[in-house]
């Protein structure tokens, strides 16, 4: 007899729309990090090579650590900085230190916390089946990003494929074994702080603001203990258009017949189900990149079969909405 979520998929499976044709959309330049749409003739953005050396050899300190760092071992991609050990259970060797030359440290980009930044992903708290299978997708090349200016993307799939299944089941579970909790207050307003785009995030520049229109700004509260000093305790607000959530609400609750309700396989309360991952309380501007790169069929594998009927009749305006509500539910 097959099972409650296994029916589900199944009825997923059926909701493909006849006739619906894929356009040729241009990617939401927000969501990927950046100011403007994609120049045309863009390359895709290469893997980046060794770090450059730092010249600033001081000593860095943040609130509640006894440890100090320079720039360099904080961003030390074969061992960065871990600021608060206590609060986070020991890392194995690939989350803490990686593999050289190929396999960056999971807690670089991704903090020991899990918890990341917009240009990356949340990573605790999912299905260790759910992380499992998205490293398998990298190593497939199943992963592709819709922004070619968007260079992690290929970072992720370069690691992937030099990770052991030991070393990704390792790090499956330590993620795993921690809860997400809130990292991202979710503000409607009809402006944002003025921000510059640095390496996928938007960092705020002074007290100036700007029309916020239809985009999401999501920023860290501490744009230099983020960016420079990586503090795994510091988070982020997410500007929302007005009404965003209102729609939002009703694209996720019933579908407003556009698409299925989210709650059917990411439970009622958007926390996740079974190996389907929690929407919850996660970055907005991933959750947008990821609907998106899914419609475009960019992004495939296991999982994306079920999303594709989900995602096909959804415009740019919907996936904010979604996002933005998605992103201000409690985890």
């Amino acid at each position: 007899m097959k099972s409650k979520f296994e029916m589900i998929v199944i009825a997923l499976a059926l909701i493909v729309t006849a006739g619906v044709v894929m356009a040729a959309d241009v990617p939401p330049p927000w969501a990927y990090g950046f100011v403007g749409p994609v120049p045309s003739g863009t390359p895709q953005a290469p893997v980046p090579g060794p770090a450059a050396p730092q010249p600033d050899t001081s000593l860095k300190s943040l609130p509640g650590s006894s440890s100090q760092f320079t720039r360099a071992q904080i961003s030390n991609r074969y061992g960065p900085a871990d600021w608060y050990p206590g609060d986070h259970p020991q890392m194995p060797p690939v989350v803490a230190k990686g593999k050289e030359p190929q396999v960056w440290a999971c807690s670089l980009c991704h903090y020991p916390n899990g918890k990341g930044r917009p240009e990356n992903a949340g990573v605790s708290g999912l299905p260790n089946s759910y992380f499992i299978q998205t490293m398998k997708d990298f190593q497939a090349d199943n992963r592709k990003t819709s922004d070619p200016r968007k260079a992690n993307t290929n970072v992720m799939t370069n690691i992937a494929k030099g990770m052991s299944d030991d070393e990704i089941k390792a790090a499956a579970e330590y993620f795993g074994s921690m809860k997400w909790t809130p990292w991202i207050k979710v503000v409607e307003s009809a402006t944002a702080p003025k921000t510059r785009p640095a390496g996928g995030m938007f960092l705020m520049e002074g007290t100036e603001k700007e029309p916020l229109g239809a985009r999401i700004i999501e920023t860290p509260d501490d744009a230099e203990g983020t960016e420079i000093l990586r503090n795994p305790r510091s988070g982020f607000t997410a500007y929302v258009p007005v009404g965003s959530l209102k729609k939002g609400e009703a694209l996720v609750k019933t579908g407003a017949g556009k698409t299925v309700q989210c709650g059917v396989c990411h439970g009622a309360d958007l926390r996740g189900m079974g190996p389907v991952p929690p929407l919850a309380g996660r970055s907005p501007s991933y959750l947008v990149r990821q609907m998106f790169d899914m419609k475009q069929g960019n992004r495939k594998g296991q999982w994306t079969e079920l999303m594709k009927p989900v995602v096909a009749n959804l415009s740019d305006d919907d996936m904010l909405n979604i996002a933005a509500y998605s992103t201000s539910m409690m985890p």
